[in-house]
This record gives structure tokens, sequence and C-alpha cells, in this order.
């Protein structure tokens, strides 16, 4: 029987499952949607419940589509940023999934900022006080909880840890514990200084251990067997890199998906001055390996929306519209839920501008899909200006990434090659190398990087180039506006 390890991607929209053989191929993939609530504006939650059944659901199709294989190991690629609470004794949630989307918290981070906290936090943690990021959300949750529970907080990895080990283990990885913003990235390990800022008792976090590694057995899992070890943990965008086999300094991706995540080794650890994230890109025995990042809120997740407001059947019939559109004619902002990486304003928000009676259909088709290169080049622009390196490979993959047009357009407007894959499952696959190294189906770094990568590599030139971005800087100005003081508040 062949023995394959088996992926697990859990991402917002919806949750994956991969088979992957030792020589790195995929045999096998299933997949089940989670579902998305939004309670109140600006907020967004979803169900651990259904997060866990859709994990289920997708090893389900993954096992029947795919060969009859012997699992050897399991490895987790999670959304990041989201978390939530469960009882420690009976595993029951204690609240909902609070999304790496939601703004819920977005009043305690500007208490924290006007606090003067801000500094302090980048430098331990490397990121800014923006509602994206953990601390105050999992305080959110421990004010909800009933009293004298015996409280679990984490992110999407331990929880589904949690439910794979029938509750045994209570772990995170360090990649995702240092998007928390309670972990000391220098020291790497929780802060009590940071614990305290935030409200969080660290009893309540799991334990934080390397992205490949052991992470507990399989227990009372439908459709799995028991014993099957857990070998790797990590944050999806973490994962794609990893994937890619991204490994030397200055090499980075582009992750697209409902947002976006850019990323780029560093030779060590460096605080960000401005507008990006450091972060650990994934630890293994014991040894952090560090990336520039920059989180982008909305990216794709803009297309089936104008898709939709444009009475188009779906995204390539919008995508096949923006192509015949004037470029740099109209701009456009997709500051749906706020603005991220590299302005980190919770208050902007999406709009058109520069719109004339000349503007058509296709123009605006046209600002939307260009917003998605213009917001990577933003970020692009700010790592280029604080990294000690120059940019090396840069891969590009999520759904968007199989689409010619879009990639042209992001090789354009960075100048920079692209390297785009065929397979979409990066994270999943990252996650399955780093289990293999765990397993020692692969000795080393080296090994994963000879794994066969198929793919086409995109210049900048070919299509049609946008203009210098005026409208984009426009646009975006206009969305970050303050209207407090537009009105004299």
């Amino acid at each position: 029987m062949t023995s394959a390890l088996l992926a697990i991607d859990q991402g917002t929209t919806n949750s994956k499952a991969v088979l992957v053989s030792a020589d790195g191929e995929i045999l096998a993939r299933g997949a089940a949607p989670v579902g998305v609530a939004h309670p109140q504006p600006g907020w967004v939650e979803q169900s651990p419940q259904r997060i866990w059944a859709s994990v289920l659901e997708a090893i389900a199709a993954c096992r029947q589509a795919g060969p009859n294989v012997d699992i050897v190991g399991i490895a987790i690629s999670n959304q990041r940023e989201s978390v939530t609470a469960w009882d420690a004794m009976t595993g029951e949630p204690l609240g909902p999934v609070v999304s790496w989307q939601c703004r819920r918290s977005a009043p305690a981070c500007a208490a924290l900022n006007a606090a003067g906290h801000a500094e302090r936090v980048s430098s331990l943690t490397g990121l800014p006080i923006d509602p994206m990021f953990p601390g105050p959300k999992m305080k959110w949750l421990l004010d909800r909880v009933p009293v004298g529970s015996a409280v679990r907080l984490g992110t999407i990895d331990s929880w589904l840890i949690h439910c794979l080990t029938g509750g045994a283990v209570h772990a995170c990885d360090a990649s995702n514990a240092a998007r928390s913003q309670l972990f000391d990235l220098g020291r790497q390990r929780w802060s009590d200084e940071l614990s305290g800022l935030f409200g969080v008792p660290l009893s309540c976090l799991p334990e934080v251990r390397d992205s490949s590694g052991a992470f507990g057995q399989t227990r009372a899992v439908p459709g799995l067997a028991d014993g099957i070890p857990v070998l790797a943990a990590i944050g999806d965008s973490h994962a794609a890199l990893f994937g890619h086999g991204a490994f030397k300094p200055g090499d980075g991706k582009v992750t697209f998906g409902t947002g976006s995540s850019v990323m780029t080794t560093l030779p060590d650890f460096i605080r960000p001055e401005k507008g990006i994230t450091t972060t650990v890109a994934w630890r293994i025995a014991g040894k952090a390996t560090y990336a520039f990042e920059g989180n982008i809120l909305v990216s794709a997740a803009a297309l089936p929306w104008m898709a939709t407001l444009l009475g188009l059947p779906d995204v390539q019939a919008l995508t096949d519209l923006a192509a015949t559109g004037a470029p740099g004619v109209v701009g456009f902002v997709p500051a749906f839920v706020g603005l991220g990486a590299p302005y980190w304003n919770s208050d902007a928000r999406a709009l058109f501008s520069g719109i004339t009676f000349n503007a058509t259909r296709a123009d605006l088709a046209r600002a939307v899909t260009d917003s998605m290169a213009f917001q990577v080049h933003d970020v692009v622009a700010v790592m280029r200006a604080q990294a000690p390196i120059a940019l090396g490979a840069l891969h590009v993959d999520g759904g968007p990434s199989r689409n010619d047009f879009l990639m042209q357009t992001v090789a354009n407007v960075l100048g920079h090659p692209i390297i785009q894959r065929d397979a979409p499952e990066a994270s999943a696959l990252g996650a399955a190398y780093l289990a293999g190294l765990a397993l020692g189906l692969w000795p080393d770094l080296d090994a994963i990087a000879a794994l066969p990568r198929n793919g086409k590599t995109i210049t900048p030139g070919g299509g049609s180039a946008p203009r210098p971005p005026a409208t984009w800087q426009d646009a975006i100005a206009r969305s970050t506006y303050s209207v407090g003081s537009a009105i004299g508040e």
C-alpha cells in the first residue's frame, strides 16, 4: 500500500484536504465550505464546530477521490489571526471563531494606541496594534465566557490539534504564535508583559512548538485510524512560502485569496519600521526563520462583488471585461473592512474615484482588478525600502494566481518577474513538506527545494501595462481621509 501524508488546509471560506506522496506529488484533493457570518457591521465570525465538520468532510472527500493509502502523518496549515475559546474539560466551544477580518476589537486597539503602547508592542512582536491581530479579540472572548469555565484559547491550528487528538494536546506552532501579539519574537516564548497589557492569561494559551515536529496522535477522529501522528502545523501564508521552497533570504511569495499576503524571508530578525510586519516564517529544530510580511485585508474578495454589481455571471467574465478597459482611468480601493498593509487604517472605506461621463463598465472592472496589483506594489515598495537584501524569486499562489491577465498585471506593476505555479495547493504542500521533514521522508531543506515544481515565469512588459497609478494614489488618499477632520471634530 502506498504511504501518504494528509495535509489539512483550513481557510477562511473552505477547508481542503490533500494526500501527498513521498515524492511530493498530490494524489487526491477534497474540499468543503465553511461559512462566514457578519452579525454586525465590521464583525466577522465563524463557527468552531462548522470548521471542524468541514475538515472532516474535506478529508472524507479526499480519501474517496484518491487511492487506498496508508496515512503516515498529518499536517495542518490554517487561516491566521482567527481565534476561538473552548472548555478545557469538555472541549465545547465557549464562543465563535473571531475572524482575522473582524473589526470588533477596533475600540480596544484605538485605546491601546492612544495610551502609547504601539512602539513597545511592535518591538516585541513585530506587529502593529490593529484589529486584525488576536490579542484584543482574545480578551473579547474571555470577557464573555461563563464564570468558572476552564478556558483554552487558541488560533485555528490549536483548535484543530485539540480536535484531532481528542483534546489531549493544547499546542500551536511558532508561526501562529507569532501572529498573536502575545509572543516575544526575540525570546521565542509567550510574554508576561504582553499578557498583562492585553489582559490574556498565559495559562489559557497553547504550548508553542516547532512548525515541524510532534503535535500528538489522532484519537476518535471519524474516518481516520487512531494513532496517526500530527507532525506539522503552520499558518497558511507561511506554509505557502515553505511550499515554494523560498528558503533563500530575499525570496518571497504573494498569496492571493480573500485578502493577500506578501512575504519575503529575512537573514535574521529585523524590527519593521513602518507599514509591514516581521513574523516567524517557520521554526525547525528550535531555530526560527523570520520574514517581512504585508497583510492586505481585501484582495480577490472584491472580484465576485464587482461581477455581481455589473451583472456578470462570474469572475472570469469580470476579468475578460477588465482586459478591454483602459488602465488608470478610474481608481478603486477595496477598503471594505479598512486597509491593512502598508496603511493600517481601520477607518478607511472602499470607494471609486476619477469617474467621469467617459468611464465605461470595462474601466470600472479594470480598476477593481488593478487594485489587486497596486496593493501588492505598495507593500513590496515598503519591503524593498526596509530590507537589507534585494528581492529575489517571487512566487504567486492562490486561486487568482492562475489567471494570466491578473498575474501579468502584477508583474508589470512590480517591474519584477513572478513565478506562477500550476498547483494552487501551495499551503497544503508546504505543511506536508514540514511533516515529511519530521518523519524523515526528506532529510533537509535542500531535498525539499529539489522537489519538482511545475510552473512558469511571467516577466514584466507583456500585455497592457497600467500607467503610473496616479488615480490609485488619489483613491487611496480619499479612502484614508479622516471624516472627523472633514467636519471639524
